[in-house]
This record gives structure tokens, C-alpha cells and sequence, in this order.
């Protein structure tokens, strides 16, 4: 099977290494691209990502856009931050995030991941969630953001303290690649790609 380069639009390498992963086996390599994009405000990661890919696709030349966006939906807070958690963490950190949850004895939350793809015609998305925990306090050392305090349903561990291999056999990056694969399998060479 070919090789062929998808464009992910992200500053993170470490995102761009867990969706690779996944995408080799279906013949595709991931560049990551490095653009500093506006943002807009929704706690919805399927909105913020749709948004991202249209804007990342003007500026790659007719190249096949691939961006992400994460959402972490607390229960008790009616699904805040959402897509917002980068700002809430930027604010806060980890640890300030457990704190203000404190009060609330529903510690339940929504990990999503949303992948979209555009071509220049059509948004295509791909998305994955897992349910679990936020902990009382940060727990481990891998992983990034908000690894560190997410703890998935019937696991005893964070993201954070668990292996990239580990984590990314039940993330919800993992089942937002798993979908992004199976549409990649049986789909042509995307446009640019």
C-alpha cells in the first residue's frame, strides 16, 4: 500500500504521535503542521474542530486539513469546560481544576476527542469518548494536559499514569482514530493527501 501524508494542524507532537500510530495501518503518515489559528468559543470539541479545519485548509495550499479538538464534559457542571478545558487549564492548572470541583460530590466526566478532516469540500469528523473520574488531586507523569487528573471508568489509573501503549488502547484519541481509520480503509486517497 502507498504512503501517503496527512496534514494534522496541532502544536502538540505528542497528539500527532498517538493518531499516527493508528494511521500507519492504513498507509498514511502524519506531518504535524504548526499554525497559530483563532479559536472560537463553544463547549462543543465537534464545533471548535470544524472551524479549525476550514481555517487550516486555507492556509495549506489545497492540502487536506486533519485537526483535533479535545473536550472534558464534568457532570456536575453541566458539561463545562467542554472544549474550553484548554482555557480552564491555562487558568487554574490540574490541581486548581480538582480543588474547584471539590464541592460537588459528582466527580463524574466525559473525555472526547473529535478529529475533522477537510478537503476543501466536505468536513468530515471522527469522534471518541470515554466516561470516568476527575481525581481528587494530579496522579503520573505521562501524557499531557489533562492526563493527569482524568481517570477512566473501571481503570484504578489516570491517563497520566499510564504508558502512551496503555493509554492508547482505550483513549478516546484511540476511538476517534479507529474511526478516522475505518473511513480512510474504504475511502480513496483524500485530495492533497
Amino acid at each position: 500500500m502507498p504512503e501517503r501524508t496527512l496534514y494534522f494542524v496541532s502544536s502538540n507532537e505528542e497528539k500527532r504521535r498517538e493518531i499516527e500510530d493508528g494511521l500507519r495501518t492504513v498507509g498514511y503518515t502524519v506531518e504535524r503542521v504548526a499554525l497559530d489559528l483563532p479559536e472560537i468559543q463553544s463547549l462543543d470539541p465537534a464545533v471548535v474542530a470544524e472551524h479549525k479545519a476550514r481555517l487550516a485548509y486555507e492556509h495549506l495550499d489545497g492540502r487536506t486539513a486533519l485537526v483535533e479538538d479535545t473536550g472534558l464534559a464534568l457532570h456536575a457542571w453541566n458539561g463545562y469546560p467542554g472544549a474550553l478545558i484548554k482555557w480552564v487549564l491555562a487558568a487554574v492548572g490540574e490541581e486548581g481544576l480538582c480543588r474547584q470541583l471539590d464541592p460537588w460530590p459528582d466527580r463524574r466526566a466525559r473525555a472526547t476527542v473529535v478529529l475533522c478532516l477537510f478537503d476543501g469540500v466536505e468536513a468530515r469528523l471522527f469522534s471518541g469518548s470515554v466516561e470516568g473520574v476527575i481525581t481528587h488531586a494530579p496522579r503520573g507523569e505521562h501524557g499531557f494536559g489533562w492526563d493527569s487528573i482524568f481517570q477512566p471508568a473501571s481503570m484504578t489509573m489516570t491517563y497520566g499514569e499510564m504508558p502512551r501503549e496503555v493509554k492508547m488502547q482505550i483513549s478516546m484519541r484511540a476511538r476517534a482514530v479507529a474511526a478516522l481509520q475505518n473511513y480512510l480503509r474504504h475511502t480513496p486517497p483524500m485530495t492533497g493527501a
